[in-house]
């Protein structure tokens, strides 16, 4: 039986080393003979082998990225006028972002930024969510299309929790650095910070007032008056035939005990009669609060919400067993 033993260290072959073994009776007498053989030569090489994951450990701990490349270096001049003239030029290209290599380098390196602000600003004295300025940050589509990248709803979402954990840091001692950072991730407009158009009772006694359901809005001039009720120039009777839609769009009148007392006059378009007679409900209710504003708790406290054109109160069915 013939047996060859090999024995790798950095790619070096023993045989190549120029020992080579002969035929044995056994394998157990082979490997006795080898082993007495190979020991002056691993006595010789021990230092060089790789053998336990702490010296692998200490090798890669001592491996450092080439320094970023100096094209104004004279050397490199030199090389960069060889290329114009045909010639190859191997220069290791250094990428700006530590996360050029990963899948959303922007946002992770937006990430990163913020969680270095959070950690460094730490210390610094909070205000409750509740007393914090309401800020619109920009939806996951608009980050989207801003960095170009894909990027998933909850990793975005735990960026928006730093975000609004930085935004509760007292504004009088809030960082310069911070506050950039956090302008980068606002909306254009901030819907929180937008003024109702106050609405006044005109000259000639009207009150204007705007409400929407679905598909369906409603423009409504409410003025002292009989009761009369115009929609579109039609009566109410005419242009909705349900009960339900005419109780609906005269609601805030009869929640408030002031049918008789005011005058309707109103434009609907859009949607299906049901969802204009639910528009013109929250059109009457506004227009109402003009010339009379105490009365919105009393339209709250209403069974139909004139405020929003929520139905409070369903009706609901159940089985009877006679």
């Amino acid at each position: 039986m013939i047996t060859w033993i090999k024995i790798t260290c950095r790619g070096v072959n023993v045989q190549k080393c120029g020992m080579s073994f002969q035929q044995h009776s056994s394998t157990t007498t082979t490997t006795m003979k080898a082993q007495r053989l190979l020991l002056p030569l691993r006595q010789k090489l021990q230092p060089s082998i790789n053998t336990t994951t702490k010296r692998y450990a200490t090798t890669a701990a001592q491996i450092s990225a080439a320094a970023p490349i100096n094209f104004h270096n004279p050397e490199y001049e030199a090389r960069i006028s060889q290329a114009r003239d045909g010639r190859h030029i191997y220069a290791r290209m250094v990428p700006a972002s530590p996360a050029y290599f990963s899948a959303q380098p922007n946002f992770i390196d937006g990430w990163l930024r913020l969680q270095a602000l959070q950690g460094q600003y730490s210390g610094l004295p909070r205000v409750p969510a509740g007393e914090a300025p309401r800020v619109a940050w920009r939806t996951l589509q608009e980050y989207k299309n801003m960095v170009g990248e894909d990027i998933q709803r909850t990793r975005y979402y735990r960026m928006i929790e730093i975000l609004a954990d930085l935004n509760r840091i007292e504004g009088s001692l809030m960082p310069e650095v911070v506050k950039s950072a956090l302008e980068y991730y606002k909306r254009d407009v901030n819907p929180f910070q937008n003024v109702k158009k106050p609405v006044y009772v005109d000259s000639l006694g009207r009150a204007l007032g705007l409400g929407r359901r679905k598909a369906s809005s409603a423009r409504a001039w409410v003025v002292e008056g009989t009761g009369e009720v115009l929609i579109n120039g039609k009566k109410l009777s005419d242009y909705f035939g349900r009960i339900h839609d005419r109780e609906s769009a005269i609601w805030p009148l009869k929640a408030t005990d002031r049918i008789g007392k005011y005058n309707v006059w109103a434009l609907v378009e859009g949607g299906g009669t049901t969802g204009q007679a639910e528009a013109l409900t929250l059109a009457v209710a506004k227009a109402l609060m003009v010339h009379e504003p105490s009365l919105k708790p009393a339209l709250r406290r209403g069974e139909y919400n004139c405020i929003t054109a929520i139905s409070k109160t369903r009706i609901t069915y159940f089985w009877t067993f006679n």
